[in-house]
C-alpha cells in the first residue's frame, strides 16, 4: 500500500487518530487531522481535517458518509477501545463482531 503524507513542514503535521482506513495511493496534505476511525479512499487527495468516522474520498476529498450513526460514533469515542491493553483486547475480540452489541456492552457514558 502507498500513502502519501505531507508532513516536513515542521508548523504542518498530518495527525492520525486511532482505527483509520487509508486507502491504496490516497495523499494528505500537510496540517491535516484524520479524526478517530477515519476512512480515506484510495487515491483521494485529502487537503481538509476529516471528521471522526467520516469516510472521504476523490480528488478533493470530499464527504461521502459516515461509517456509523451519530449515536454509535458518539459511544466509540467514549470507549477509547484503541487504549485498552493487549490481553484486554484479547480477552474481548469477539465482541468487536457487532458494533451495536459492542457498544452497548462497553459503552457507560451518558446516552
Amino acid at each position: 500500500m502507498k500513502v502519501i503524507l505531507q508532513w516536513r513542514r515542521d508548523n504542518h503535521r498530518v495527525t492520525t487518530g486511532n482505527d483509520v482506513w487509508i486507502g491504496h495511493n490516497a495523499v494528505i496534505m500537510a496540517g491535516v487531522t484524520l479524526g478517530h476511525g477515519a476512512v480515506v479512499g484510495a487515491g483521494a487527495v485529502v487537503t481538509h481535517d476529516v471528521a471522526p468516522y467520516e469516510i472521504v474520498g476523490g480528488v478533493p476529498a470530499r464527504h461521502i458518509g459516515w461509517r456509523y450513526g451519530e449515536d454509535t460514533i458518539a459511544a466509540l469515542l467514549r470507549i477509547q477501545w484503541w487504549d485498552w491493553s493487549h490481553e484486554e483486547l484479547q480477552e474481548r475480540l469477539r465482541d468487536f463482531d457487532d458494533v451495536a452489541s459492542f457498544c452497548a456492552k462497553y459503552d457507560t457514558g451518558v446516552r
